[in-house]
């Protein structure tokens, strides 16, 4: 029978039944917009089954996909962002920094630390894109130079998970910038060292984090279908007065193009970069 031909009563129960189903079992995948359980996503690593879509991942969700089992011991988890430049616009940056602390439950858009991958001890960094976007600010650069420091002092790998939106932190103004010569130097520093530094580039990685530490790995791997680039496409093609070639700034593009070493599937990460620290 129709809907709109049933009973009252029946119409009345339905909605009901529909209310007493408990919040946040199903996502919408960004990719094709399906509806997913939740529960299978979890399973597939936040990778929608349909179109294989990598959705957005927490820092904390990076390091249990990738550490070995209670092996990441968190460093400078008291670092905090302060306000320098008095910023205020729409929301002020002190109120915009609680905001962002109060919804992701980390200080700043960096989570850094010690950990193991089977095993073999790695200085790990991942950034948080739910944090202004992952943007990079003086703390951000600090803690990627201190465990630059940590990957020399113990003679370990360094690896950066990086997915940033935002660039440069225009909430701390030229302080911000000088962040991308400060991540620079650190990792020429890392390089001088002989140390192994391996980038892992994520949906989106752009802006100022692409143009410093980002691309500068020595074995350098991205998601698929990950945007990857210095500045949107949009914008380029309005500054070159050109049409872009097809998927330009994917990963996939990248890769065929010999800016990227190998694109890894999530389920695929650990394995891939145990190997790579193996043959180090």
């Amino acid at each position: 029978m129709p809907w709109f031909l049933r009973p009252k009563k029946s119409i009345k129960n339905l909605e009901l039944k529909r209310k007493s189903l408990p919040d946040g079992l199903w996502s919408r995948c960004d990719g094709c917009y399906e509806t997913v359980f939740n529960k299978v996503l979890r399973e597939n690593f936040m990778v929608c089954p349909s179109c294989e879509h990598h959705l957005t991942l927490s820092a904390w969700q990076r390091v249990s996909l990738l550490m070995d089992k209670d092996s990441f011991e968190e460093h400078d988890s008291d670092l905090e962002s302060v306000d320098l430049l008095g910023f205020k616009g729409v929301k002020s940056y002190k109120d915009k920094l609680r905001d962002e602390q109060k919804k992701t439950g980390l200080k700043d858009a960096i989570l850094t630390g010690i950990g193991k991958i089977d095993g073999r001890e790695v200085s790990f960094c991942v950034t948080d894109a739910r944090f202004i976007m992952g943007s990079m600010g003086v703390v951000v650069g600090e803690k990627i130079a201190r465990a630059v420091d940590r990957s020399i002092e113990r003679k370990v790998p360094l690896i950066i998970v990086s997915g940033s939106g935002g660039g440069a932190r225009m909430y701390e103004g030229i302080n911000s910038l000088m962040q991308l010569a400060k991540t620079s130097a650190a990792i020429s520093k890392l390089n001088q060292a002989g140390q192994l530094y391996i980038s892992v580039l994520t949906n989106p990685t752009m802006a100022g984090i692409m143009a410093s530490f980002a691309s500068l790995g020595d074995i350098t791997i991205a998601e698929p279908k990950a945007l990857i680039g210095f500045t949107g496409p949009r914008v380029i093609e309005q500054t070159i007065k050109q049409k872009l070639p097809e998927g330009f700034q994917s990963s996939e593009f990248l890769l065929e193009h010999g800016f990227l070493d190998e694109v890894v599937a999530r389920g695929q990460m650990k394995d891939y970069l145990s190997k790579v620290i193996s043959l180090f």
